[in-house]
């Protein structure tokens, strides 16, 4: 057995393997006044002294200069003596001088009799975990710094329960709310009554907690209690462990954007409806118009007659550009309006709109002078939309002018653009009416109860016009002083078109399940000098097709049974059929609707009530075709 002496020895020598064998920490021993008794090797590799180099110098060596003249070194073993443990940390040096943070632990070392003899020491280097706990908070006082100047976004957390637990400057600008006024409350407050009641914060939290992060949008309520439209992403937060400690909460002002949106979807449904009732009128107005054609080509010696024949043209001719303006303007505000551009002669543009107007014009007795450049000029662009803009000038200026007053049309090209002037001496526009007079379904306030219009036609006209690359203005120097538009547009160049030859008489089939407009329609294109056949369904028209072999088809789309698409198929089996020129006659007239009967085969495209102007050019283009040794069928 060993004597009590031999093990405590034993035990001191294994206690000094231990201290001998930590290279991690500093472990050395100090006497009473603060000068090194024992070195070990972590200590060494620490601070950078060997043993001999240490032993004896006093401990405040490791201090910094600054450090040590304020007398800590001495104040630690002073507390370490008088508590009998002292812990710190704080920058030390090492040897060469560097600096590392360190964390000290001195213990007071007493005998048996509690006489003082000296102090333990233990020292970390913490500088790497120091500078992680630095880069921590810097982090986390940028992020805070960039969350605070947000001002577009609600950035705030709440805990566990719902409640804010921080508050940027967005979520003020946003809500209303001071953090003083909002920290510390339910965010339910954020709700309507009736998503509070419906139990919707609770849910929104829920559903965080379980998928870690939500989105939603709805109403929210500002602190003044006025509504917006907010996107909401909630996140659940968790620490290390995965316990909840929070959500972190993002809120977006969207009530602009859904109010776009909600403009966009009105506008697609206002194009709807007014493709849908400007189809539903022109149905019913085509054998109205084939009517009042009819009575046009048919002489008539009654006075009573004839006025009435030529008041139900003009009201027709009136509705007609009342349902084509309304569609347009669908088509303009969707953007769907493609211009087709080609050569066009400005004094052909001007000669097809005073034609059109010169009813009006005549009706109403004024004087119209037209002055053209000597030059032929030409611009390129769509001829059906210039003749558009042109027509609503004319018939503006016809309609506001009173009877007996003067229209005029001026045409001059100059610097590689054309002005085209519409000037009367009629009732004149306001000056506070000039800015306002192009802005959708706005008319002047000097009108009377007998104007009819929807506002739409001067909008349609700049539009137009700007598409074109050009412009249209307003001139007037007041009420009663009669006014000026002009539209400017550039030039183009100038390509020779064949003058159209005469060819020989074509027959012509018209199927629609509209009796009043197929028959009206056969009328008509008889007394035009040329055959015609009706047919009222997919199945007879074949049937005539087949024993008559028509050159030309009018073709209704929109019939029960075979409707115009099948009816076409069918049609082009037959014999000799395979040449007929096939159009489609509907009330549809978009772009898109005319794609559609292209890409099915058809020929071409006439939209209800079809004018006689555009059925009798389309009857000699054909005819051309026949005279020329073509394929009617293109």
């Amino acid at each position: 057995m060993l004597s009590p002496t031999r093990a405590v020895d034993n035990t001191d020598g294994r206690f000094q393997l231990l201290v001998e064998a930590v290279i991690d920490y500093g472990i050395f021993m100090l006497d009473p006044t603060g000068h090194v008794v024992s070195w070990n090797p972590g200590a060494e590799k620490l601070k950078g002294y060997t043993r001999g180099e240490i032993l004896g110098q006093h401990f405040s060596v490791f201090y910094p200069p600054e450090v040590v003249a304020t007398g800590w070194p001495k104040e630690e073993l002073r507390r370490a003596t008088e508590c009998g443990r002292f812990e710190d940390e704080g920058w030390r040096v090492r040897k060469d001088g560097t600096r590392f943070w360190a964390n000290v632990i001195i213990t007071a070392l007493r005998d048996s009799s509690g006489q003082l003899t000296g102090f333990a020491k233990i020292t970390r280097d913490l500088t790497e975990r120091r500078e992680h706990e630095n880069a921590l908070r810097q982090s986390e006082a940028r992020f805070r710094l960039l969350v605070d100047g947000v001002h577009d976004y609600a950035i705030f957390m709440l805990d566990v329960n719902g409640n804010v637990r921080s508050w940027n400057a967005g979520a003020q600008a946003l809500k209303g709310y001071t953090g003083e006024e909002i920290i510390g409350r339910h965010f339910s407050a954020f709700y309507t009554p009736e998503d509070q009641a419906a139990g919707k914060p609770a849910n929104g939290l829920a559903a965080a907690r379980e998928h870690g992060r939500t989105e939603q949008e709805g109403w929210r309520v500002r602190k003044d209690g006025s509504l917006f439209w907010a996107n909401v992403v909630v996140t659940a937060m968790r620490d290390e462990r995965g316990e909840l400690i929070g959500f972190a909460k993002v809120t977006r002002d969207m009530t602009e954007r859904r109010r776009l949106e909600e403009l966009e979807r009105s506008g697609r449904m206002m194009s709807q409806f007014l493709a849908m009732l400007a189809h539903e009128l022109r149905n019913p107005l085509a054998p109205m118009r084939n009517a009042v054609t009819l009575m046009q080509l048919e002489p008539s010696t009654n006075p009573a007659l004839r006025s009435a024949r030529d008041i139900l043209d003009r009201q027709l001719t009136h509705v007609t550009r009342l349902v084509d303006d309304l569609l347009d303007i669908g088509r303009l505000t969707t953007g769907k309006i493609r211009l087709q551009r080609e050569d066009v002669s400005v004094s052909d543009l001007v000669a097809r709109a005073v034609e059109t107007a010169r009813p009006l014009i005549e009706a109403r007795h004024h004087t119209l002078t037209i002055e053209l450049p000597p030059q032929p000029v030409h611009v390129d662009a769509d001829p059906t939309r210039l003749s558009q803009i042109m027509q609503n000038l004319l018939v503006n200026a016809a309609k506001y002018t009173p009877d007996g007053g003067r229209v005029a049309v001026k045409a001059i090209a100059a610097d590689g653009f054309v002005t085209i002037s519409v000037s009367d001496n009629g009732r004149g526009i306001a000056h506070g009416d000039l800015p306002r007079i192009f802005e959708l379904f706005a008319q002047g306030d000097n009108g009377t109860p007998n104007d009819s219009g929807l506002g739409v036609g001067l909008t349609l006209a700049r539009s137009l016009a700007e598409m074109h690359g050009g412009r249209l203005d307003a001139e007037s120097p007041g009420p009663g002083q009669g006014s000026t538009f002009l539209l400017r547009l550039p030039l183009g160049q100038h390509q020779e078109r064949p003058a159209a030859e005469a060819a020989p008489a074509l027959k012509v089939l018209v199927v629609d399940d509209n009796r009043d407009s197929a028959d009206s329609a056969c009328a008509i294109i008889r007394m035009l000098g040329y055959d015609a056949e009706c047919a009222y369904d997919g199945t007879s028209a074949l049937t005539t097709a087949a024993r008559w072999q028509p050159d030309m088809v009018l073709l209704d789309l929109a019939m029960p049974g075979l409707d115009g698409y099948m009816t076409l198929g069918r049609l082009r089996k037959l014999p000799a059929m395979d040449r007929a020129h096939v159009v489609a006659m509907t009330g549809y007239g978009s772009k898109e609707d005319r794609h559609r009967t292209a890409d099915a085969g058809f020929d071409g495209h006439l939209t209800k009530p079809v004018e006689l102007d555009a059925l009798t050019r389309l009857i000699e283009s054909v005819r051309q075709r026949a005279d020329q040794g073509k394929p009617l069928a293109s």
